[in-house]
Order: C-alpha cells, then structure tokens, then sequence
C-alpha cells in the first residue's frame, strides 16, 4: 500500500501512528507527546540510558559478572536460565556461558512444545556442557487454565505460561540457593509490550481460574504477593536482564546460534511453542485486532534494524499470517469443539480490568514502589509500564 493510500486508510478507521515508530491507538493506553512520539518510545531511551552500549555499559556489565561469579561461590550454579528452544532465551544461555558464568538452563514443559524447540534446548544444553531441569506441568491442569482464560475473553490468554515459568524460575533459584535469575528480554528486539495487551499477575491467575476453571492447580507454579515477599524480598532473588547489555542484531546471532549450537529457526516470532503460533497469529488478531508485529517492528526500529517504511508495509500490507492447521491443532488438542470455540472467539471482548488483580494495589502504592525500584526490588521494565 501506498504512503498516500495507507494514510487515507487510517484516517478512515480514526487511527493514529508514532511518528517514530510504528506503535499506534490500537493499543489502549497509548498517548503521544507534541512531536507525536508515543510513550513506548520514550521508555525505550529511558532503557538505553540504563543499558548504554558504551565503556560505561561495559563497566556495568563487568561488575554484574564478578557479583553473580561471587554470589555461587560453594555452590552448583551461580545463576538461573530459562530455556524454550527460542533464539532469544538460547542466545541468553550460551552468553552466559561465553561470561564465564554456570547456569542451571530451566524449562517450563506446559504441553505445546514444539519438535524444533525440544531439539533446540537439547542441543544447546548438551553443547554448552549445561545441567537441565524440567518441570513439567500436568497436562489436564494446564489445559483447564488456558480454557479459562479463553472464555475469560481477554487478551491475555497466553499469560499463564508466563507467570508459570516466572514462578519455576524463582522456585528453581530458591532450592538451589542461587540469587540471579537470568532474563532473556531484549528491548532492543521484543520491544515493550503494553499493559492493555498483555497484563500478567498471579492473582489475575487466581481470579480467572477460579470464575471459569474447573481443576485446582497444584503442578502449574504461579507468582503471587507472597511469592514475590518469599523470593525477592526476604531471599533477594533479583532478575538480570543480561541480553540488554548487548546490542542484540537478531540475524548475526541467528548465524551464530545455528552455526555453533545446531539451532533451527521455527518459522516466526516465538512460534517455537504451538499455542503461542496459535495466540499470536489468530487468536489475538481476529478477536482483539492486536498484531504484536506492532511491537517487536518498532523495537527493531528504535534499535536500527528495521526501516519505519518497511515495518508499515509488512503490518498493513498483509495480515498476520497463520496457517489453518495451527488453529485446528490447537483447538483440538485443548478438547474444544468447533461450536465452544465459535463462543469463545464471538465473545464480547473483555480486559485485565474486569477481573480481580493487583493492578489497583499497584497504583495505589506507586510511591512506594518508585523506593523499592531504586532499591532493585522492582524491575526497570516494570515500573517503566506500570508505575513510570
């Protein structure tokens, strides 16, 4: 589509691009400053300030290296990483690895994993000479919780494998007495996702389980208050976000995955899990008109990877593609019929906002909070979207 013909468009369905990036009023709680820019990305220069790719970024990460190095001492490992068989969380370990550093690589096994994944952590494991652990989730559990928030009808349906592997994280760290847990989230690639697209918090999990499910969740971790006062505050388990220290060219680490750890691509972004090919691709766009391309394309802006122009072909020029055979795998496998999931995609549209969460005590504590970020008790990311 043309520049001319796509800005006619969007002026027609009343839609509002960044000037900077190709983030716009799709996204709930977007505003813009007088130039146009939106607040996505001036949280991104926020970042950068934090994680300069500079002397002083280096410095930083120097430092970190030797306190998580100290830290393990006497110990096994001296840091936690996630494993999906995704380029970022592989990339996450083998830097670690290159550090210097003896991860324990983690997994969450919620039941979608791809062949292509499974083969990825394999390989990295075995090749970084890295312990795994897996917990595996129980299948029918975890299904009744996806159900749930399925007929929850918000946006957030693929949230419960996140808090889940967030809660197996800090369990993991806790037993093995380590006090970093590694992230893999470059904002410089996977962008800042908004809150009004995706919220996670483990009373949200509580909440919708209990309205809509049917199962007590006794294998699926989750990550309440308590959980966040038992491990961070009183263990001081912290969360490092390694890969924001680098500046992250997703294709030449792509050559460097494959050509050192037998890493395959799976085809799109994080579709290395079937459910999350499925959400991304045509849960969120035919139900909820969200296309998270909107996102990762305007990281990859703001980082110089990507032009603007080709970010705003790709996203209006063609739809998010999906194929058939993911949704109807993804339907079956959760045991739904055609008609239960006809109701659910025809659903009236809900949000986070209709449900009970800690969202309100957030809000409610945001001074507080703002003392416990500069104390590294909340992430920058997090007070960044929910408090900044």
């Amino acid at each position: 589509m043309e520049p001319k013909e796509l800005q006619k468009e969007l002026e027609k369905r009343n839609i509002r691009i960044c000037s900077r990036c190709v983030c716009d009023t799709t996204i709930p709680e977007i505003y813009f400053d007088q130039q146009g820019v939106c607040q996505f990305c001036k949280m991104h220069d926020e970042m950068e300030k934090l994680y300069p790719l500079n002397e002083e970024g280096k410095r930083k990460l120097q430092q970190l290296i030797e306190e998580i190095k100290k830290s393990g001492k006497k110990k096994d490992y001296d840091c936690v990483v996630g494993v999906s068989g995704g380029r970022d969380s592989t990339y996450l370990l083998y830097t670690a690895v290159k550090l210097g550093l003896r991860p324990l690589a983690v997994h969450f096994d919620n039941g979608w994993d791809s062949e292509i994944a499974v083969s990825n952590i394999k390989n990295a494991t075995t090749k970084l000479n890295v312990d795994l652990y897996t917990h595996v989730a129980d299948w029918e559990e975890f299904k009744d919780l996806q159900i749930s928030f399925l007929k929850a009808s918000v946006s957030d349906a693929d949230t419960p494998t996140d808090v889940a592997i967030f809660g197996t994280l800090h369990q993991v760290a806790a037993q093995e007495g380590v006090k970093y847990i590694l992230n893999g989230h470059s904002f410089r690639t996977e962008g800042i996702m908004p809150i009004g697209w995706t919220y996670m918090d483990g009373r949200y999990i509580n909440s919708v389980q209990k309205m809509f499910g049917h199962k007590k969740l006794t294998t699926v971790p989750n990550f309440t208050l308590m959980d966040y006062l038992n491990y961070v505050v009183i263990r001081g388990i912290k969360i490092v976000p390694l890969l924001n220290f680098f500046e992250y060219n997703q294709e030449k680490i792509t050559k460097t995955l494959e050509q050192e750890l037998d890493w395959v691509y799976y085809g799109g972004h994080h579709h290395e899990s079937y459910y999350t090919y499925f959400f991304q691709s045509y849960y969120l766009p035919k139900k909820f008109n969200i296309d998270k391309r909107k996102i990762e394309y305007s990281a990859l802006i703001r980082s110089g990877q990507m032009k603007r122009e080709q970010a705003l072909e790709e996203i209006w020029g063609t739809p998010y593609p999906y194929d058939e055979e993911i949704v109807d795998y993804a339907v079956n496998k959760l045991g739904l019929t055609k008609e239960e999931f006809a109701q659910i995609m025809a659903a009236p549209t809900k949000t986070f906002h209709d449900y009970p969460t800690y969202y309100p005590l957030l809000r409610l504590l945001r001074k507080p909070l703002r003392l416990a970020y500069r104390f590294n008790l909340v992430s920058e990311l997090l007070y960044l979207k929910y408090l900044g």
